[in-house]
């Protein structure tokens, strides 16, 4: 009897990356994590885009912070106050994670109307700004410091 295909996941999802069988969802009903086993480029342009951008965030919020600004989010004050790596290491991680979520579950409805994969792009809208607002205050800090 031949080994059952589905017993060895990282088989699966070699196989699965190389040549995907379910491109679109087969009934209009569906739309789970395991209603398709391809998506679409621009949601990894996307995402890739969103971790580059929390990168030069957590860059940018090191460098602010060595001069004299203060860290917005309560919940990552701490981790910026100890040191710089546990910050970059927990807010690149976290990122990674949401933004692999809102991969797999992108053809999925959030609220019952708006495409998961909208919330990526709007993620990346969001990101965007954060940077550009950061390196606004970067310019402002440096122009101060002189």
């Amino acid at each position: 009897m031949p080994a059952d295909r589905r017993r060895s996941v990282l088989r699966a999802l070699w196989t699965g990356s190389l040549r995907p069988r379910r491109r679109k969802v087969r009934r209009a009903h569906e739309f789970g994590v395991t209603s398709v086993d391809w998506h679409h480029p621009q949601w990894l342009a996307a995402g890739l885009l969103v971790l580059l951008l929390s990168s030069a965030d957590a860059f940018l919020t090191l460098t602010l912070m060595h001069l004299g600004a203060n860290e917005a989010n309560p919940a990552m004050v701490t981790l910026v106050a100890e040191g710089g790596i546990g910050f970059v290491l927990w807010k690149f991680g976290l990122t990674s994670v949401g933004v692999t979520v809102l991969i797999l579950l992108a053809r999925a409805r959030a609220f019952g109307w708006l495409p998961v994969g909208m919330l990526l792009y709007g993620v990346m809208v969001l990101y965007i700004g954060l940077v550009g607002y950061e390196l606004w205050l970067l310019e402002r800090l440096s122009i101060l410091s002189i």
